[in-house]
């Protein structure tokens, strides 16, 4: 396809090219990126499990299980655009392969300490704090590195089975996780779990993606923390590219992931009293339904990576979780929360799409970067939206209000972006 025709195909907002089922797994590579990636999101679902476990029976502080949530996702808003801009620069694997050891040692770092139980509550700040720096120092350079391998073609795809893949590993995490607590116990578990991260680590040794291969830009200069405003103020006059980072920080800042932390209480509300197969059921609804909708939409080709398809599935998220906010019926509940988590992916997943077709070369990582910061870096304070207010009004209302605010503003957004539709 030429330059030209990509331009118009992503000013009008619709895929650069026809899409086909499963269109990124047609690239080998792909097909290996895409188990690599699950082992080790599903690696770092596992330490969750494990780590948090043990820090709840040493210490029983919610403020440090508070602490744990804030440092997952304090640094993807103070770090993602200056880590987009790392991935810019230089060669996207190696910053992946950073992140992956980064992962490794915090794993080998709680294994040692719980096995010595000299475990301090300084040590685990310092190595929740490292956990979620790797976190934001993997993303940008993840899906720089996507496009590399499939092209802006198969792009739509690619990022929508990447999402997949990060919640079937999200989905698997606990249950294995809390197996090889049971068979091993903690300590040796954890040491399995470092060596669940090396496939990936591994695969980025011997293929040839740097995450730039199909740039054509002039190098990139050094990042400047400063480079975020200026950022911002470079890509304002693209409607599409805002109209998604807002959208973005909206879900995550009003809704986010707050609700699982709440949880219990639903549960709690619906009858089930005890942490049994019920409750779990509620916790992986929303992952399942991320996965199961993941696959099928991408193997239907209903979602076209455009902005009203976006929009359209934030409005029905919003619907879904103030419907699930007011539900007393288990069943009913169940259902809700496993078609938001389809929802939820179908709209990040679309919006990370509009952002990376559409971003100029030489911006492309940060601006990945500045929608992770604002995707996923805001849900630091959903906990306020939801959990504070929740507090005051009851997490009922609390999760109601909070999605019928976002509802308010991602109609607005949709106004905002008609221009750019016509």
């Amino acid at each position: 396809m030429s330059k030209h025709a990509e331009s118009v195909a992503a000013q009008s907002g619709a895929a650069p090219a026809k899409a086909v089922a499963f269109a990124a797994l047609r690239h080998r590579d792909f097909r290996i990126f895409f188990p690599a990636t699950m082992l080790a999101m599903m690696a770092d679902n596992i330490e969750h499990v494990i780590s948090y476990w043990l820090l709840f029976e040493k210490f029983q502080s919610p403020v440090l299980a508070g602490f744990a949530v804030i440092s997952h996702w304090t640094p993807f808003l103070l770090l993602s655009v200056y880590f987009g801009g790392l991935a810019d620069r230089y060669d996207c694997r190696k910053l992946i392969q950073i992140a992956q050891v980064m992962y490794m040692l915090v794993s080998i770092a709680w294994a040692i300490l719980f096995f010595t139980d000299s475990l301090e509550v300084w040590h685990a700040c310092v190595l929740l704090v490292i956990h979620g720096i790797a976190g934001v120092f993997w993303t940008p350079a993840e899906q720089l590195l996507i496009h590399d391998i499939v092209g802006p073609e198969d792009l739509p795809s690619a990022v929508r089975l990447n999402s997949t893949s990060r919640q079937l590993g999200i989905l698997l995490g606990p249950a294995v996780g809390g197996g090889l607590m049971l068979w091993l116990g903690a300590p040796a578990g954890l040491l399995i779990n470092a060596i669940i991260y090396l496939p990936l680590t591994i695969w980025l040794m011997i293929v040839p993606y740097t995450g730039h291969l199909r740039d054509d830009a002039p190098p990139r200069r050094a990042m400047a923390w400063k480079d975020a405003i200026v950022t911002l103020r470079q890509i304002m006059e693209h409607r599409p590219i805002v109209t998604m980072i807002a959208l973005g920080g909206a879900a995550s800042l009003f809704v986010g992931n707050a609700f699982h932390a709440q949880m219990p209480e639903f549960a709690h509300d619906l009858g089930t009293e005890k942490a049994d197969l019920t409750y779990s059921a509620l916790l992986a609804a929303n992952a399942a339904g991320a996965v199961v909708g993941g696959f099928v939409l991408d193997g239907k080709d209903w979602l076209p990576p455009t902005v009203r398809s976006a929009i359209l599935c934030a409005i029905l998220w919003c619907v879904m979780m103030a419907a699930f906010a007011f539900s007393y019926s288990y069943p009913l509940s169940v259902a809700l929360l496993f078609c938001a988590g389809a929802l939820n992916l179908a709209f990040y997943s679309t919006a990370q799409t509009i952002v990376q077709l559409q971003a100029p070369i030489d911006l492309r990582g940060r601006l990945i970067g500045l929608f992770t910061m604002s995707a996923y870096g805001l849900r630091a304070f959903s906990g306020v939206t939801v959990g504070v207010v929740g507090g005051l009004i009851g997490i009922h209302w609390s999760l109601a209000l909070s999605s019928m605010i976002l509802l308010g503003i991602t109609l607005a957004l949709f106004a905002f972006a008609l221009p750019a539709q016509k």
